[in-house]
């Protein structure tokens, strides 16, 4: 989440039916490539990446893949020179590790509000055609919403289709940070921050609500992103502070359910409608506020988490937050995601090809 119009936020296991998504699913300077890929003859890595893997501003990733390539989304944010704030800004990649910029979503911004920002994005691949969920918000104005547009390829240009819905009429207070899961063939929503995390039911094509809300998460908790993976379906969300630098709290946390709607617990058994969930990411001594996660397959089908920090000891562009991109492995114990050591790492072997 955010707490300005100008520094804002955020799938990609995705499976069935008639809807498909294919994926798995700063410092200031020139925008382009930040090369992070470097040979590691000591540790006997034929490859190694480094944190961050894109050394600009990019909060609230999420990510798709198509043909070989990744491409990541991210929140409306000031990029350190005047009048350059992205509105989605668009990042591809072959590796996961080595991304450029080579675009935005929006050629101008949905007309739908008259003041705010588009934040915290989610993809997928619905009926042939790329639909981009994104919320649309300003704390001053209130009423935020989320909005969805589509095209033909996932750099876009986007049209837009105005919004989902808006919080007054859902009756969800500050409805942001989309999630789509795809259920059996069917699309559900997922949305909220930190006044509980939602549900609802997508028509097939997915742009409108078909069906009656549900709650499968308390307070205190935002940025949802929900996969299918074995017998469950597991949340992962962001709880703490986001946008505070150095001293941001952020960190993800995990829950678990063998029915869609619920109940989600954590490691402990507990619900998570009145309890937290298991946290398997948080701060370290070179980086701080991990959160707001999407959860991919890598080439070899590996699982990667794709989630923003702060490098503590460059956390600012100015009064605007630096939440870069970052990368670590995903592993599974006893059918629980753990990221190792719980942390973001420093150093990491790189994702594996299926060659």
């Amino acid at each position: 989440m955010t707490s300005t119009d100008g520094f804002v936020r955020r799938s990609v296991l995705r499976s069935g039916g008639t809807v498909a998504m294919t994926a798995l699913t700063g410092c200031i300077g020139e925008l382009g490539d930040t090369k992070t890929t470097q040979k590691d003859t000591r540790s006997g890595q034929s490859d190694t990446y480094r944190n961050p893997v894109y050394n600009h501003v990019f909060a609230d990733p999420t990510v798709t893949s198509t043909d070989g390539s990744y491409f990541a989304y991210g929140t409306y944010q000031d990029w350190g020179r005047p009048g350059q704030r992205p509105l989605i800004p668009i990042l591809r990649s072959q590796n996961l590790v080595d991304w450029q910029f080579v675009g935005e979503a929006f050629q101008q911004k949905p007309k739908w509000r008259d003041q705010g920002g588009l934040w915290a994005p989610d993809i997928a691949r619905v009926q042939g055609r790329y639909v981009l969920y994104y919320s649309y918000a300003s704390f001053q104005a209130g009423n935020p919403g989320i909005g969805v547009a589509t095209a033909a390829t996932p750099t876009g240009p986007f049209d837009d289709h105005g919004p989902l819905f808006r919080s007054n009429e859902i009756g969800v207070s500050h409805s942001i940070d989309p999630c789509l899961l795809v259920h059996h063939g069917t699309p559900y929503l997922f949305w909220g921050s930190h006044a509980g995390i939602y549900g609802i039911r997508l028509s097939s094509d997915g742009l409108r609500t078909t069906g009656e809300k549900f709650q499968i998460v308390g307070e205190g908790v935002e940025a949802a992103y929900l996969i299918k993976r074995g017998d469950y379906i597991y949340f992962f969300g962001s709880r703490g502070s986001c946008c505070e630098g150095a001293k941001s709290t952020y960190h993800v946390v995990v829950g678990r359910s063998r029915k869609l709607r619920g109940p989600y617990q954590n490691k402990n058994g507990e619900n998570l409608l009145s309890a937290t969930g298991t946290t398997i990411l948080h701060g370290s001594n070179q980086f701080a506020g991990p959160g707001h996660c999407a959860v991919l397959r890598g080439p070899n089908g590996d699982y990667w988490i794709l989630y923003h920090a702060y490098v503590r000891s460059n956390p600012w562009v100015g009064p605007m937050p630096r939440r870069v991109l970052m990368l670590d492995r995903l592993v599974w114990n006893d059918r629980w995601p753990v990221v190792p050591n719980k942390k973001p790492s420093v150093k990491h072997a790189t994702p594996p090809t299926n060659r």
